[in-house]
């Protein structure tokens, strides 16, 4: 994982990579965001680049974040990992801290909750799990660890989602549990 010392800007050169990267996605996938323009999100993403960081590592780590939305109060765009499956760069996790440190063997290189945090974005709840679900079919073969309720965390469960035979499932599991084709999937404000 990586430190969350990293110094979180990006040069020009990656800027406008990463822009045009987020441009052509917008572009090509309309229904995801009705009535929002590229160029008011790039105006706003150009004002904070810390979160530009964080979208950065959401795309490094295989996310393909899209604006999914927008919040009427506050104006920030919500971005959602989009990838057609669970970032490949962020597999092989269990949930958090707490369920790493309780395998006692075969530990995974680190934990969903950690990674998130690192990268500033936080995991999608199962309500927005639901809600990228109506904009495509995603997680066909892979399934990604949703926010655990905190009650169900206190008993060391976990939630994770997938699409399988043309429906949306919620799963539960041990929150210690983690495979090659499982991940999580991002949200981020700005």
């Amino acid at each position: 994982m990586k430190s969350t010392k990293t110094k979180k800007t990006l040069s020009a050169e990656q800027r406008e990579k990463l822009f045009a990267t987020l441009q052509a996605r917008f572009e090509k996938n309309p229904g995801r965001h009705p009535g929002i323009t590229w160029a008011k999100v790039r105006a706003r993403l150009e004002s904070q680049a810390e979160k530009l960081w964080s979208l950065a590592e959401m795309e490094n780590t295989g996310g393909e974040p899209d604006v999914v939305g927008q919040n009427a109060k506050t104006g920030e765009y919500v971005f959602f990992d989009c990838s057609p499956e669970s970032p490949k760069g962020r597999v092989s996790l269990c949930y958090d801290r707490a369920a790493l440190d309780a395998r006692k063997e075969f530990k995974p290189k680190g934990s969903a909750m950690e990674l998130a945090a690192a990268m500033g974005v936080e995991l999608l709840t199962e309500e927005q799990y639901r809600e990228l679900q109506t904009l495509g079919n995603f997680d066909l073969k892979s399934s990604s660890w949703v926010q655990a309720p905190p009650e169900m965390r206190k008993l060391d469960g976990g939630l994770f989602g997938d699409r399988r035979f043309g429906r949306v499932f919620i799963y539960h599991n041990g929150v210690q549990s983690y495979y090659s084709a499982r991940g999580f999937r991002a949200s981020l404000k700005v």
